[in-house]
């Protein structure tokens, strides 16, 4: 049977459409899958709190279930290099870290500067001593925010921009620890779950300020784990947990793929 010749048009039109945008995912797709992408950072990039480490990262506890982990396997980049470390100061990242970075780099996630406020001396010093010591604690480290830690991520991001010029930053922030008048019955005050809140906000804040200067990216979490933070009856985030230190503070395996990866997802 023989089209007319205005059906036979419109079909070619529908062919050449489809041709197109089947043209277009293709380069699209070629794009993504030819990023080079290097995740950096602390504790909350490597996935601490997620369960399922890596043993040949040892100490630095990294795990397929952080967030770089998982945008690396959903998008394939050409190249994926996974230098993120529990613990890692901005020093530490600038020492130990920036090895895989070059020009041919178009990626680049980072958290970095909890460790360097003494964010875990914080945690401590709140759970274990009085609500004063607690609030005084969280004030030391917002003047640390607020007099050193701009001269350190400084030093880092100039760092990172030395050795990778064309590549996007992303600096992800660190989520709220506390839901206010939540569902905790025991445990911190709401004076010292606020204080804590308090100095995260301003940890946040020092860090989105400076890369921003930097021409960086700053993509903040508080909005993803709210509802989800301890005290809410849904945490994505553990709370003390005495059988695993290290683990407290810190994203579960769904406070990783949840909060943090659409986070990053959506400025990758």
């Amino acid at each position: 049977m023989k089209l007319s010749r205005a059906a036979a048009f419109s079909s070619s039109l529908l062919l050449s459409a489809v041709l197109a945008l089947t043209g277009a995912g293709a380069a699209q797709a070629a794009s993504s899958s030819a990023v080079d992408y290097v995740a950096l950072g602390d504790s909350y990039s490597s996935g601490v709190g997620a369960g399922n480490y890596d043993s040949a990262s040892g100490d630095c506890k990294r795990t397929p279930r952080a967030y770089p982990a998982l945008w690396a396997a959903a998008n394939s980049p050409s190249s994926f290099a996974f230098t993120a470390c529990s613990g890692a100061r901005t020093t530490d990242v600038t020492a130990n870290q920036l090895g895989p970075l070059s020009a041919a780099t178009d990626l680049v996630s980072l958290t970095a500067g909890g460790n360097d406020a003494g964010f875990a001396d914080v945690m401590t010093t709140c759970v274990l001593q009085s609500e004063a010591t607690c609030v005084a604690r969280v004030n030391e480290a917002k003047r640390y925010v607020d007099t050193t830690l701009p001269g350190r991520l400084d030093t880092l991001y100039r760092a990172i921009r030395a050795k990778a010029p064309s590549a996007r930053v992303v600096v992800l922030g660190y989520p709220r620890f506390y839901k206010l008048d939540g569902s905790c019955i025991a445990g911190l005050t709401e004076n010292e779950r606020r204080a804590i809140n308090s100095g995260s906000d301003h940890l946040n804040a020092a860090t989105a300020k400076r890369a921003a200067d930097h021409g960086y990216t700053f993509a903040g979490v508080t909005g993803a784990f709210t509802g989800h933070e301890i005290c809410s009856g849904a945490s994505w985030l553990h709370s003390v947990n005495w059988l695993n230190i290290g683990e407290s503070y810190h994203p579960t395996a769904t406070g990783q793929s949840s909060g943090y990866l659409p986070v990053f997802r959506a400025t990758a």
